[in-house]
């Protein structure tokens, strides 16, 4: 039996959401290797391992692993706790998120386990017991197909690609087992993390996000781009790099190569040319609005609908259209 393990994240005590399309992934590579999942959860004794359905997600077995110096992620602790759980379970792959954490993660993992890491993913399959991947390469304007030979198998996948389909997982809770974590000696200590503004999605995990850039003009405009967030409800603001470089946003926003890699249902890029930096991180959301003065700007050729026109007049326009629709 070929078995799947997907390495969850937790914050604060809880799992994220993108934990469950991690252990949705696991389970499309389990279901072609005909093995079962393993839902891997690490932190701080109390990580609430129930907090997301792990099971509805796919998952046949959740297994804990907890350390006082887990509350934050702690990479040295976190990669020794995970290859040892790689090497106890005898897994023929294991998926990674490709977030921030995750990105810091996995290489690590990879290295203590001697075997190669396939990042970014946006596909995954199986064809002759080989796990094989598509990822995105040259800034997204090609797919790279890979296979996977040696085991097992790492993978990192990219966050809002793998939805949780509803009744995907099997009936009945899964199983919880408690294994040892592996405290290594910590070379970074986490003294403090500055959190997001309470409410605030994060860019890299929201459905929607509307990202500004230097068409906005300035910070005192960035107002505009927060109401329309807020008049869809389930949205983040994101950024261009240049925005944030001029102090203008907070780098947690910024989209693109040095950014953060989004993949949203919608993305609006409202005064945003599309430089190649900025499109590789955002290029592949399901559906991609583009609003600009400039009518070659390069983002309309990536864009599904665009609109050529002054920010200012179409922002408000579309804010309330929005809101109304909303509302009806």
């Amino acid at each position: 039996m070929a078995n799947v393990l997907a390495v969850t994240e937790q914050k604060g005590g809880s799992l994220r959401k993108v934990s469950l399309e991690v252990v949705t992934a696991a389970r499309r590579l389990a279901d072609g290797l005909g093995g079962r999942v393993d839902a891997l959860v690490v932190g701080a004794p109390g990580v609430d391992a129930t907090s997301a359905n792990l099971g509805g997600a796919g998952a046949d077995r959740v297994v804990v692993a907890t350390d006082p110096s887990f509350a934050h992620y702690q990479a040295d602790g976190y990669a020794a706790t995970v290859a040892a759980q790689v090497r106890r379970g005898g897994y023929a792959a294991v998926v990674f998120a490709a977030t921030a954490s995750g990105r810091d993660l996995a290489p690590r993992v990879a290295v203590r386990l001697d075997v190669p890491l396939a990042v970014d993913v946006t596909e995954l399959g199986v064809e002759a017991g080989k796990v094989v991947c598509t990822r995105p390469v040259y800034a997204g304007k090609a797919l790279q197909m890979v296979r996977l030979d040696a085991t097992p198998a790492l993978v990192s996948v990219r966050p809002n690609t793998f939805p949780v389909a509803p009744g995907h997982g099997g009936a009945g809770a899964p199983t919880t087992e408690t294994v040892a974590a592996e405290t290594a000696v910590a070379r970074v200590i986490v003294k403090e993390l500055k959190a997001a503004e309470q409410g605030s999605l994060d860019v890299a995990e929201a459905p929607i996000v509307v990202s500004g850039g230097r068409g906005m003009k300035g910070p005192e405009h960035f107002h505009l781009i927060e109401e329309l967030a807020k008049a869809f409800g389930n949205a983040a603001v994101g950024a261009s790099r240049a925005v944030v470089d001029a102090g203008w946003r907070p780098h947690g926003e910024q989209v693109g190569q040095t950014g953060k890699t989004v993949s949203p249902s919608l993305y609006i890029a409202v005064g945003i040319s599309g430089a190649i930096q900025h499109l590789a991180g955002m290029r592949t959301a399901k559906t991609i609005v583009a609003i600009n003065r400039d009518k070659d700007a390069p983002i309309f050729k990536v864009a599904d609908y665009g609109i050529v026109g002054d920010a200012f007049e179409v922002l408000p326009a579309l804010i309330e259209a929005v809101r109304k629709a909303r509302a009806g």
